[in-house]
């Protein structure tokens, strides 16, 4: 779903194959799940983008499942067929995920928000979050989204067991920051996981207009023009 350098999305056509190979069309059901809430999510987001139009997430993911004490299997699932009518073009919802310059027209806008995903400390520039991204900083005119206590964790939008908090509470978390339903807003984080599970969120939420800055702080801070 991701491609060096930066773990941006794969091309079009490439997602097109993928989907493709586990049978996934537009009109697929698709449930996703992970260690990690936010590695479904990410998958969920860029298949929204294609097109598919019925995808959910988990919530809390493979560990509130575990907690639960559901049924579980081991071992390789069947093989499923392909499927290389995808019956739409990718992408369908192209308006979900916004390139460089789109995300950049979003900035000093009353009616918008880009609204990074990262910890607090990534956000103030005391780190940069990640081994391999070296620039330390912030999209200046950005608003902070919140995150968690680093680059790997989200308690600020997790419950104690890891599932999602109230609307309530996230709604309230970001209107302190001037971040409201009724703006265009668009998540970014340092590649797109962060951002990707927020995006899930705000859906889940009833925010219409939201979308996920793809490139984030990789891609922004690597620009040369910018720096």
């Amino acid at each position: 779903m991701e491609s060096e350098p930066l773990w941006n999305k794969v091309s079009d056509e490439q997602l097109k194959a993928m989907l493709a190979k586990h049978g996934i069309r537009h009109d697929t059901t698709v449930i996703l799940y992970g260690r990690d809430v936010y590695a479904g999510a990410r998958v969920a987001q860029i298949m929204l983008y294609a097109g598919v139009k019925d995808v959910r997430l988990l919530d809390g993911g493979w560990q509130t499942w575990s907690d639960a004490g559901l049924p579980v299997e081991r071992g390789t699932p069947p093989k499923v067929k392909a499927e290389p009518d995808f019956g739409v073009k990718i992408p369908a919802q192209p308006q979900l995920m916004l390139d460089m310059e789109q995300a950049r027209g979003l900035l000093h806008r009353q009616d918008a928000s880009l609204v990074s995903i990262r910890s607090w400390p990534e956000f103030i520039g005391t780190t940069s979050g990640y081994s391999y991204i070296k620039p330390k900083g912030e999209i200046a005119g950005a608003r902070w989204g919140h995150a968690g206590s680093d680059s790997t964790h989200m308690e600020d939008f997790h419950n104690p067991d890891g599932t999602m908090r109230s609307a309530d509470d996230i709604t309230a978390m970001w209107k302190a920051w001037n971040i409201k339903p009724e703006q265009q807003v668009s998540f970014y984080c340092g590649t797109g996981w962060r951002a990707s599970e927020t995006f899930m969120y705000a859906r889940a939420m009833g925010w219409k207009n939201v979308s996920v800055y793809d490139g984030g702080w990789y891609e922004w801070s690597s620009d040369p023009k910018i720096r």
